[in-house]
């Protein structure tokens, strides 16, 4: 492996106080571009997500580590400084490490920093050209700023739930959760949008500024063309399961063995589809000849082609299909994705150095560049593993001071 080039981001330092998953996973998103990350954790106990398992990662010798799965997938290419910054002395370690950052991330509920003087305005007055970005449920105003949260609430909430699920009408219909984390993963990357466009403004002269972002807003954003939809018609979107808004078909079928989707964009497509699965009788019927139709008459083709492909596997439709030209795949779990040879080819999973495991598989960034690739992977870092170095590195502290917070428990 050739020399590892300099970050996009590189030349940034970012204060990541966050915990959990939105919070870190900006944090990770910006140490993989090349931003250098100082991670502040609570002495002994740590980001509560160390603690979120099982699965814990496992060492050498096949026993379980103090880190979750769930930490380790949004803590790598950070350094851990163990704070407590209940106390005065530890809220000044965290004003000396903020007056020296270009970012400070935070989502502790509403109102938590400002009592120990770390809140945006505070740390402002202290850095004029700090960019702090504030994640919280609600975000910092409105009537509910103050309750706390979690994924599954904002999922509800925003009625992403109400258009993900099967129909009432079908066995096990209803609003259906989007399995993962979906709205804090949404509300990180577009926290690190807001960063990088604060940090464009700073640059040009405009100082540093406060960023508010809200989970609830995130997930109620990203109902996108569904919710404009409803605005102009007032007509609430149908649940459809696997099944989409494009053309038809444009769902999951089950064929013999498993699932496949399949979608048909346009009539062309169509026409080979229909050979592809020997039905050209389906491409002339007048109920289903053109896109509005079989849209307009869904509920007519679906069964028959549910029939069709019940008939063979799954491997006999997908290469068909896909000779045929038209998009279609396995319905894969995460073990199938990881052998799909495209997910192999463009490298998505890495196996890295781990101090305790050895190595630690992870998945990669799908960010690509050509003049600034991501290449530096670093493992999530062991609680307060860094505070030596970066206390001394970066506030001037001598060994006999950091010892002295440690002996006191402001640090760990």
């Amino acid at each position: 492996m050739g020399k590892m080039m300099p970050g996009a981001l590189a030349g940034l330092r970012i204060l990541d106080l966050s915990r959990i998953l939105a919070g870190p996973l900006v944090g990770q998103m910006l140490g993989d571009l090349g931003a250098e990350v100082i991670k502040v954790e609570r002495p002994d106990k740590g980001d509560d997500a160390r603690d979120m398992g099982p699965p814990f990662l496992k060492d050498r010798n096949g026993r379980s580590t103090r880190d979750a799965g769930f930490f380790l997938s949004c803590n790598r290419n950070k350094e851990s400084v163990a704070i407590d910054i209940g106390r005065p002395e530890g809220q000044a370690l965290i004003r000396g490490l903020a007056a020296k950052s270009d970012v400070v991330i935070e989502n502790f509920k509403v109102g938590t920093l400002a009592r120990y003087g770390l809140d945006a305005e505070a740390l402002l007055a202290v850095n004029p050209d700090l960019v702090y970005c504030s994640i919280t449920g609600f975000g910092q105003t409105g009537p509910l700023a103050k309750k706390p949260g979690y994924d599954g609430i904002f999922q509800a909430m925003s009625g992403m739930m109400s258009v993900s699920g099967h129909p009432d009408d079908v066995p096990g219909g209803g609003p259906m959760k989007v399995g993962i984390s979906m709205v804090d993963i949404l509300t990180a990357y577009n926290s690190v949008i807001a960063i990088l466009a604060a940090l464009r403004h700073r640059d040009a002269g405009g100082g540093g500024q406060a960023i508010d972002m809200s989970l609830l807003d995130c997930g109620f954003a990203a109902l996108s063309h569904f919710a404009q939809n409803f605005l102009i018609t007032g007509e609430m979107p149908e649940r459809r399961g696997n099944g989409g808004y494009g053309g038809i078909p444009s769902q999951a079928f089950q064929c013999a063995d498993r699932q496949i989707f399949v979608v048909v964009g346009n009539n062309a497509q169509y026409e080979r589809f229909c050979d592809a699965i020997e039905r050209p009788d389906l491409f002339n019927d007048p109920r289903f000849c053109t896109g509005p139709l079989r849209i307009e008459n869904r509920k007519q083709i679906l069964p028959i082609l549910d029939a069709v492909f019940a008939t063979r596997p799954a491997a006999h439709w997908v290469a068909a299909i896909d000779a045929a030209g038209v998009p279609v795949s396995y319905v894969n779990d995460i073990e199938g994705a990881l052998a799909e040879p495209q997910i192999v080819a463009r490298e998505m999973l890495r196996k890295i150095p781990h101090p305790e495991a050895g190595t630690l598989p992870v998945i990669a960034n799908p960010l690509r560049f050509s003049k600034t690739p991501i290449d530096r992977y670093v493992a999530p870092p062991a609680l307060g593993a860094d505070g030596e170095a970066v206390l001394g590195r970066k506030l001037g502290l001598d060994a006999a001071a950091i010892a002295g917070l440690r002996q006191r428990g402001i640090v760990g």
